[in-house]
């Protein structure tokens, strides 16, 4: 059947039958540890190339840092301001084919940049056009100037007062959770094997090569043999845990790669912000820039940087963020933000490549740029970059493995104009525009075939269906995956989350999932409001 067929559905994700291809599945071309954007990446690349793979996820797809981006897709501003001309250039790249492939999960967005003293406007508008000529053919909408009443035009929620003008310029914007969620489902299209909540326990070796995984199914405690010619750990800010596994099988000594950065958003109604331009604040007390970015009806503010010397997968927003943040929103928008106001608090955990000691401690300076490492044991390790550059991470990680001999000559990468599941086939074909179902782009009306008579939204934008969709066909097994990840509200509305979770629970219990982990749930519900008071 086409790939992007809407007459009949896509692949199932029964866990019963995931797990019996992998109990015997014996001996595949590449095993990937980390089901986030570079793991499922590199899954599609792979496959479309031929390959045999499987990924493995100990938790949930896109469970950590890659579902809890500021959702752009972007070149990077704040690289441009520090010369890192070479990866803005090539994420500007990867921009355009994240927009081209996922356009149900993509889109462009206007981001106005306002002017509080006379020669902001020329300087960053300046900065900008740069940002504009290196993306060349593969730019945007061209930077404008513009005066304080288009300003105010553009940024209804803006702070008036002393505004001289502004510059508005383009970026992209995406689900950062369900194109994650998609890679993995157009990756599986393509027989790659992707398991959620599968988590490697061992690292086999022949002579002192890896050739193996051992993995441990957390649903059932059971436990599966795989044989890899080749094994990718790409599990983000968790890398150097799989890395302490290869190091000491082959007694050597285990040296950290990856220093950790906690960015923190804080969620606020759209009425703080009105309209679908994002605003930018170019240089904030400490150096970083600040967002706020209409999102789902929604507006996200942040991001801070913040070292951490730990990995949790819940990590808490420090006091200090929060108000950093709403402070900071506070000089820019006309009605300023305040505690009561935050509707949800999330914070990610970026992987940043550990720092030398004249830069220790000062994470906001190290290099977003991936960086890819081969153990002597054949271990490879990608780490770093960000989100926008997945594709490109994976073209490299492949490129390394055939050069270290971990895999033959391959032929080229089919990604960069591979449209992703729920792209639509007809190039300006509509996308579907209901509350919620646009995400799902072509596959919209495969989702509305599993509403039952008497079903009624749970709340709007999330219906009975699209859970039901989610459990047979998105690898839903638990409440958080639901209302965290397929469906985005515990980000959007952590109190609204909390209050239609056990509607979802009853909803996977008919599905026939019995650990739903719902209570799990609830105090995560609770802790993503409490984050905020």
């Amino acid at each position: 059947m086409p790939l992007h067929s809407t007459e009949s559905y896509p692949q199932l994700t029964d866990r019963s039958e995931l797990l019996e291809r992998l109990a015997f599945v014996g001996q595949v071309d590449l095993a990937i540890i980390g089901g986030g954007a570079t793991g499922l990446g590199l899954a599609l690349d792979a496959s479309l190339r031929g390959l045999s793979v499987v990924l493995l996820e100990a938790e949930d797809f896109a469970k950590g840092t890659s579902s809890r981006a500021t959702k752009l897709a972007h070149g990077g501003v704040r690289y441009l301001a520090q010369g890192d001309i070479g990866l803005v250039k090539e994420a500007l790249q990867e921009r355009r084919h994240i927009l081209r492939n996922a356009p149900h999960l993509a889109s462009e967005i206007a981001f106005v940049m306002p002017s509080y003293t006379c020669w902001q406007t020329p300087f960053y508008g300046l900065g900008l056009k740069v940002y504009d000529r290196l993306a060349g053919k593969y730019g945007l909408q061209p930077t404008q100037f513009l005066n304080s009443a288009q300003v105010k035009q553009r940024l209804p929620g803006v702070q008036p007062e002393a505004l001289k003008g502004g510059v508005c310029y383009w970026d992209g914007q995406f689900n950062d959770a369900r194109l994650a969620l998609t890679l993995a489902r157009t990756a599986a299209a393509q027989g790659a094997l992707l398991v959620n909540y599968c988590k490697v326990t061992q690292l086999q070796y022949h002579h002192g090569r890896l050739n193996g995984v051992t993995i441990s199914d957390k649903e059932t405690q059971q436990e599966f043999s795989l044989r890899a010619k080749a094994v990718v750990n790409a599990t983000g800010v968790w890398v150097d845990d799989i890395r302490a596994l290869d190091h000491k099988a082959n007694q050597m000594p285990h040296q950290p790669l990856v220093s950790a950065s906690q960015g923190v958003h804080v969620v606020v109604d759209a009425e703080f912000l009105p309209g679908d331009h994002a605003l930018l604040i170019p240089k904030t007390r400490d150096g970083r820039v600040l967002f706020a970015v209409p999102w789902l009806g929604k507006v996200v503010l942040g991001t801070t940087d913040t070292p951490r010397s730990d990995h949790p997968a819940e990590p808490l927003a420090y006091a200090h963020e929060i108000e950093f943040i709403l402070s900071e929103a506070a000089q820019v928008l006309a009605r300023p933000p305040r505690r009561e106001d935050v509707r949800s608090v999330w914070v990610g955990l970026r992987p940043l490549v550990t720092p030398n000691r004249s830069t220790a401690g000062r994470t906001s300076s190290i290099s977003r740029e991936h960086t890819i490492e081969v153990s002597h044991s054949g271990l490879v390790t990608v780490t770093g970059g960000k989100w926008t550059t997945y594709r490109v991470m994976a073209e490299d990680v492949l490129a390394q493995m055939t050069r270290h001999g971990l895999l033959g000559p391959l032929p080229a990468s089919q990604t960069r104009s591979f449209p992703l599941l729920g792209a639509p086939v007809e190039k300006h074909a509509r996308i579907v525009d209901a509350p919620g179902l646009s995400a799902y782009g072509s596959e919209a009306a495969m989702v509305q075939k599993l509403a039952k008579p008497g079903d009624t939204d749970l709340t709007p934008g999330l219906s009975p269906a699209m859970v039901r969709y989610a459990v047979r066909y998105e690898y839903a097994r638990t409440v958080e995956d639901v209302l965290a990840r397929r469906s985005r509200l515990l980000f959007l509305d952590a109190a609204k989350a909390a209050q239609v979770a056990s509607q979802v629970d009853a909803l996977l219990r008919e599905e026939g999932i019995a650990h739903t982990k719902y209570d799990d749930f609830m105090a995560l519900a609770k802790q993503y409001q409490l984050a905020s008071t």
